[in-house]
């Protein structure tokens, strides 16, 4: 072939000689991109830039702008925090990559005393690494070779995830001739990782922070969330006592048949946040009114408000529940996106005035005709559901997007209301330097509930993912500090539970469709974990809300 016709998004079509890189094919196309381009998509198949054209083809790219660009931009990022750090402080340097937190991810030096002097010093030789332009390269090696290198490095949580991925070979990545292992794809050069930025925090631990899709232009100042960031700290430390931290160990407990244990550990653990909640409810009793409980998309916030309930009921206090969704304008008066479309997670969509009119009146002590949203004729319905008060202790819970927003429930005094943030927080990594998103989980369990129990495929649910996430930063994260208490929703095995639910449905995203490069990184995620049987899931377990047989469900 002495040619060959490469197609940019049907917009324009050039010419190539063979095994042109798609690097090089880039330059051709960075006049559509705002930021340097990360990754090739080659006919929906995301491809790293240093591969070769080799036929006629469709092609797309990534920058840091976009969900794929943005996880390659990560990766990359992370990978040279970590070569900067062995070659500071030495090749026995480890650093542990635990979660995210506000802007970046929070990470401990594990052998190594830490001070913001070398925090310093490490960002100024990222910005070395940066500025020499080095390659990374992707290197194919027998996944038992891999495992003799890594055993000999001492780095033993690469050995063990290694041992329970099936592949015959496995891709590392090398930069000045430091190799390391992670699922997703890196960028072929440093010189295009150009934003970031390091925080002290305490001890050993600091945070790396970079652009995001909602602000790609640059790094923003690390904003501390000490709730926030207290709770992943008591989990992780939980996981290590356990000696739950990464994917490895969750599978020794499924291939020892020990699993059943750990559902029952980690069940006691959401079960005991919601009793220390309960506790506090009580002791402040008194003022106490309102409950509210927010959170993003597939947190578990039905089960956690009816399990919640029925630990203050245990206590002698009546509860009762009132939805948001019930307080909808009708559809005609419902405000519209930037598509045209209805946007039901805007608070403009709610009627907050006669949602606070209510409220007040029950409050009062008067019996309160409450709305049923009709979904289907898109009305505001007043049937038969009256509610009224029966003690001066009863309290409201209320889940819901803006349970955090003071604007939600302004008639009521701050001080009568008792705020919960709630997500799963998960403490697990795949291993020390591929860290797991809380994204990922739930989208996991929101592309089985969709599928189970709304007629949604797979396909559906990633196709809307993005809309959600960002009415999640909008609505949602910003008011995270005004909770009076987190709540962590995620299960240490439930990653394992929902592999065998959720692996069918992303097996059947047509490859056509623009989101299965995202439907084909879930499948390779779910890849690093031995699938863990739903029969001992307790049927109040907040996964239940998920997978289905939960007696919290009408």
């Amino acid at each position: 072939m002495s040619s060959i016709n490469v197609n940019y998004k049907d917009l324009e079509i050039k010419t190539y000689n063979p095994n042109t890189s798609f690097l090089e094919i880039s330059k051709d196309f960075r006049k559509y991109y705002n930021y340097p381009i990360l990754i090739a998509k080659v006919d929906n198949h995301i491809t790293y830039l240093n591969e070769v054209v080799t036929r006629d083809c469709k092609v797309s790219f990534y920058d840091r702008s976009s969900n794929v660009g943005n996880s390659v931009y990560e990766n990359t990022v992370h990978f040279m925090m970590i070569v900067a750090i062995k070659k500071l402080l030495g090749l026995d340097a480890e650093v542990v990559i635990e979660h995210s937190m506000d802007n970046g991810v929070y990470c401990e030096l594990i052998n190594r005393d830490v001070d913001i002097d070398i925090i310093r010093k490490i960002e100024a030789k990222m910005h070395e690494l940066t500025a020499d332009d080095l390659a990374i390269t992707k290197v194919n090696v027998s996944r038992i070779d891999a495992m003799q290198y890594f055993m000999r490095k001492k780095q033993f949580d690469k050995v063990k995830v290694l041992k329970y991925i099936s592949n015959t070979f496995i891709n590392l990545y090398r930069l000045d001739n430091i190799y390391d292992y992670f699922y997703g794809e890196l960028a072929p050069r440093t010189k295009v990782i150009d934003e970031f930025r390091l925080t002290y925090i305490r001890g050993n631990g600091f945070i790396l922070s970079y652009p995001n899709t909602t602000n790609p232009e640059c790094t923003l100042d690390y904003v501390h969330h000490r709730r926030l960031f207290d709770t992943f700290l008591d989990y992780t430390k939980w996981g290590r006592i356990l000696d739950v931290q990464n994917a490895a160990d969750l599978n020794e407990y499924v291939s020892t048949g020990a699993y059943d244990e750990l559902i029952r550990i980690s069940e006691a653990y959401y079960d005991g946040q919601l009793s220390n909640v309960a506790d506090e409810i009580y002791d402040n009793k008194e003022n106490i009114k309102l409950v509210l409980i927010a959170g993003p998309t597939s947190s578990g916030k039905t089960t956690t408000s009816k399990k919640l309930e029925v630990y203050l009921r245990s206590k002698g206090i009546l509860t009762h529940q009132i939805s948001i969704d019930d307080y909808f304008f009708d559809r005609q008066e419902t405000p519209r996106d930037q598509n045209g479309d209805v946007d039901y997670e805007s608070l403009r969509a709610i009627d907050v005035n006669a949602f606070n009119k209510d409220l007040s009146r029950l409050l009062l002590g008067e019996r309160v005709l409450l709305p049923e949203y009709n979904f289907v004729a898109g009305k505001r319905e007043y049937k038969k559901k009256w509610l009224q008060l029966k003690t001066k202790n009863d309290i409201i819970i209320i889940e819901g997007l803006h349970g955090l927003n003071e604007e939600l429930t302004m008639s009521i005094e701050r001080r009568y209301k008792y705020k919960i943030f709630l997500s799963p927080l998960t403490q697990l990594n795949i291993d020390n330097h591929s860290r797991i998103h809380t994204s990922d989980t739930r989208i996991l369990r929101r592309i089985v509930r969709d599928n189970r129990f709304r007629g949604y495929s797979a396909t559906d649910t990633i196709k809307q993912w993005k809309k959600v996430r960002k009415g999640e930063h909008k609505y949602i994260y910003p008011y995270q500090d005004e909770a009076d208490a987190i709540i962590n929703s995620a299960l240490t095995y439930e990653l394992g539970v929902l592999k065998t639910y959720a692996e069918p449905l992303l097996f059947s995203v047509d490859e056509a469709e623009d989101i299965y490069p995202e439907a084909l990184r879930l499948i390779n995620f779910l890849r690093n974990f031995l699938p863990i049987p739903s029969e001992e899931v307790p049927n109040d377990s907040v996964l239940r809300e998920f997978i289905g047989n939960s007696c919290f469900r009408k």
